[in-house]
């Protein structure tokens, strides 16, 4: 019987704590396509579950981890085959459903995304969720219109991992990006990333006022609160701030000044159930933008076994960029 490693959340003090475990192929669940997994990576929302210093788990048992990459085992789809090279991200991985934090793993077919040639397992996942959602905020601005020569875009978040690839892609696309981070000794790591200027999170994590000077053309908010309600209120006329995160805090301290008064929209972006084809068209363009010469310098490779460390180190903003998991080390 094949015997193999994974990151399992169990309920401790009425809190989920994940610890290195053995399963076997029997202890996955019933779904349609079984995966050997190469590489998963750390997310923010894997921390949380992970440390239990978040609700992320809502069943126990749970293997964390909602990133996965390898290479499909068995398929009861025709889709699918022995050997298809495959991405997952999101579905309720690490949630409801088990995740990427194994060697092998069950998923739905209908969750699965052909992997490009043009990148490795580990490239995959140093783009992961992270990337993933990079895109979807960069598509959001490029649907609605802004133009690299609209003005600058404003990146909150930006030493995090969707930060980073933000800024690789808004810099590809000749967009002049703008890093807000908290940790000055990142500066030289941002611009070399893309980013034109860089200033600190304070200036905008703050009360602001209902309107303050019109200083972008669009937004990539990864922190959410007094900061995402600021740079709404430093959006232009008619500019869009694409919000994916709420690492400064789930509120809204905001006023309606910015939609009535300005045009701004507010989008929303969700990476955990986009439709198929907006999925397939993330990994396509995230092909054809990101260098992987470049991708190299966002992110590290580092073994599932030091993943309840690495969690703590990613919440207590001690970790930079992108942290790859090698589920087979």
């Amino acid at each position: 019987m094949t015997k193999f490693n994974a990151i399992v959340a169990r309920e401790v003090d009425k809190r989920s704590h994940g610890t290195l475990e053995e399963l076997t192929l029997d202890d996955l669940p019933d779904r349609d396509v079984l995966v050997r997994i190469d590489y998963s990576s750390l997310n923010y929302k894997d921390a949380l579950a992970v440390s239990g210093r978040g609700k992320i788990c809502r069943t126990m048992p749970m293997v964390c981890g909602i990133d996965l990459a390898g290479t499909v085992v068995e398929s009861a789809n025709p889709d699918w085959n022995a050997g298809d090279r495959v991405v997952v991200n999101g579905f309720g991985m690490s949630e409801t459903v088990w995740g990427g934090y194994s060697q092998y793993q069950r998923v739905a077919s209908d969750w699965l995304v052909r992997l490009p040639q043009a990148f490795s397992f580990e490239q995959a996942m140093a783009i992961g969720t992270a990337g993933y959602t990079s895109i979807l905020c960069v598509h959001a601005l490029q649907d609605h219109g802004v133009e690299p020569g609209d003005g600058q875009v404003c990146v909150t978040g930006a030493s995090g991992g969707v930060g980073s690839v933000a800024l690789l892609l808004l810099a590809k696309l000749g967009y002049k990006a703008v890093a807000v981070s908290g940790r000055p000794s990142m500066e030289p790591y941002l611009r070399e990333l893309g980013a034109v200027d860089v200033i600190d999170r304070a200036e905008l994590d703050r009360d602001p006022r209902p309107l303050e000077k019109e200083l972008y053309a669009a937004g990539v908010d990864c922190v959410g609160s007094k900061t995402l309600a600021t740079l709404l209120a430093q959006t232009r006329y008619e500019g869009i701030v694409a919000a994916c995160g709420l690492a400064g805090g789930a509120d809204l301290p905001a006023t309606v000044m910015p939609f009535i008064l300005r045009g701004v929209t507010l989008r929303g972006i969700d990476s955990v159930m986009a439709a198929q084809a907006r999925r397939q068209r993330a990994w396509d363009d995230l092909a054809r933008l990101v260098d992987p010469a470049q991708l190299a310098d966002v992110f590290e490779i580092r073994p599932m076994s030091q993943i309840p460390t690495l969690a703590t180190g990613l919440l207590d903003g001690k970790l930079r960029g992108r942290v790859v998991i090698d589920v087979n080390a």
